[in-house]
């Protein structure tokens, strides 16, 4: 897979825990009636985006803020990473809570970063801006794929970092 038409450098790694309950209850599948119920309670959910939302956007804001100090002398994967799990948790749990574009936008963040060479100044504020859109749609409430807004969002976001690469090409992998 490509990101802004260039080769990832990392791979944001989905972890899975061994299920110590399948273990224990044997392997097979779900009934419709087990499968609809669930569907129901997702669709039903009245929890509030906002705190878990809010906690994984203070976290994001500690890597940026650890990145904008990165010296060659740091552990660059560790830096990225410290912007990287809270994107993946914005985007797993956005579609979760009816955010669509949380989980959209936070999937342009962790492509820009999958293929950062290192966090420096002009790629820090690009994933600043990201922390600030998504802030400001958990603020503003804005579930769902946003309408035209939510697509503008994603335009301008998309271009930031289209050009990030345009003006710094020495910077990236190759396309392929």
């Amino acid at each position: 897979m490509q990101h802004y038409n260039r080769r990832p450098r990392r791979k944001a790694e989905f972890i899975k825990p061994t299920n110590t309950l399948k273990q224990k209850v044997g392997s097979g599948g779900l009934s419709d009636e087990i499968l609809n119920k669930a569907q129901k309670l997702l669709e039903e959910n009245t929890l509030d985006f906002e705190p878990l939302a809010n906690m994984y956007l203070a976290s994001l804001l500690n890597g940026i803020e650890m990145a904008k100090g990165f010296s060659p002398a740091d552990d660059t994967e560790q830096v990225i990473a410290n912007m990287l799990y809270p994107a993946m948790q914005l985007k797993a749990n956005g579609g979760m809570f009816r955010y669509s574009l949380v989980s959209r936008i936070s999937d342009k963040l962790i492509q820009f970063l999958e293929v950062l060479e290192e966090p420096e100044i002009e790629a820090v504020e690009i994933v600043l801006a990201f922390h600030t859109t998504i802030t400001a749609i958990i603020q503003g409430e804005i579930t769902g794929d946003g309408g035209e807004n939510g697509e503008e969002l994603m335009t301008a976001l998309t271009d930031a970092c289209m050009r990030y690469f345009e003006l710094h090409p020495e910077r990236l992998p190759p396309a392929n």
